[in-house]
């Protein structure tokens, strides 16, 4: 048997941020111990080294966390921008939010390729994007946090690498040219850029318009924190239980339910899985076209 003389004389690890520290203190107490110890042999030392490997390498692997990320890496793409001549321009687009100035988007927006737009379900993600490269045209040391919320549809007139832009398998961001003068200059045109996701951050809650009419009922999801994309919502009245509803088109989605005279609760899952319930968001006397605002994602 081991002399308890001989284990009991290793510290207890008091602070598990330290392992290595205590790896190495535990080694030395170790060897300066069995010099010590009349009664260590060889075979003692061997089975104490091998007591001293195991316990450390559990530490090790026991309190290891590994950090969640809260962006992707860069990757590459090309960017090109539009110039508004009317403010209609600024009100509509795929993902369905309707006047971006009003509802909080303002210039900060994006419309994404096919590759990137994934039928609509990226709508309210939030990108980064940075020039490279060119040199003469590059703002160096700038970058832009944009939202989707729009597509940039294919022209399969053009090959990709031929005026189709936004054909796959092209990575292709079409910004407003107040964004994209912030990373580079205007002449520099269709330009090569790196992106990566990120978490969107929000002012507010998140925001519920309800539109339709009669028991059809549509409600626009917008102004997400977190993740900002959307892959799951559960509507609920007073006198019903969580029902679900369907994606209508971006961030639009819609049920054929009677909920009148019912207040009004929401459950929204976003991409990375986070559920967020807000309750009795809309009153009893709700109206179609009215919006209401709810809890808001952590960003």
């Amino acid at each position: 048997m081991i002399p308890h003389s001989l284990i009991s004389s290793f510290p207890k690890i008091r602070n598990f941020n330290f392992i290595k520290f205590e790896k190495r203190k535990r080694k030395r107490q170790f060897h300066s111990t069995l010099q010590s110890h009349p009664a260590a042999s060889p075979l003692k030392m061997r089975l104490l080294l091998l007591l001293l490997l195991l316990s450390s390498a559990l530490l090790a692997t026991a309190h290891y966390f590994p950090s969640t990320p809260s962006h992707s890496d860069w990757n590459p793409a090309r960017a090109t921008y539009y110039a508004a001549t009317d403010p209609i321009d600024a009100v509509g687009g795929a993902c369905g939010y309707g006047d971006l100035v009003k509802n909080g988007y303002g210039k900060a927006t994006a419309a994404l390729s096919t590759v990137l737009f994934e039928k609509g379900q990226i709508c309210g993600a939030c990108f980064e994007i940075r020039c490279v490269e060119d040199l003469r045209w590059c703002i160096p040391g700038t970058s832009i946090i944009v939202t989707a919320t729009n597509f940039c549809a294919p022209n399969f007139g053009f090959d990709a690498d031929a005026g189709g832009k936004c054909n796959p398998p092209n990575s292709h961001f079409v910004l407003p040219i107040e964004a994209f003068e912030k990373i580079a200059i205007w002449k520099a045109s269709n330009m090569p850029v790196q992106y990566r996701r990120i978490r969107c951050r929000k002012e507010g809650g998140v925001r519920f318009t309800i539109g339709g009419g009669g028991v059809f009922i549509s409600v626009m999801i917008s102004n997400v924190a977190g993740a900002g994309d959307l892959s799951g919502v559960k509507i609920k009245g007073s006198r019903t239980g969580w029902l679900p509803m369907g994606r209508n088109w971006g961030q639009n989605w819609h049920i054929n339910a009677d909920l009148k005279n019912q207040p009004l609760s929401f459950e929204i899952t976003s991409s990375d899985g986070v559920t967020l319930p807000s309750y009795s968001v809309a009153p009893k006397n709700w109206e179609f076209g009215q919006s209401f605002e709810g809890k808001q994602f952590d960003s």
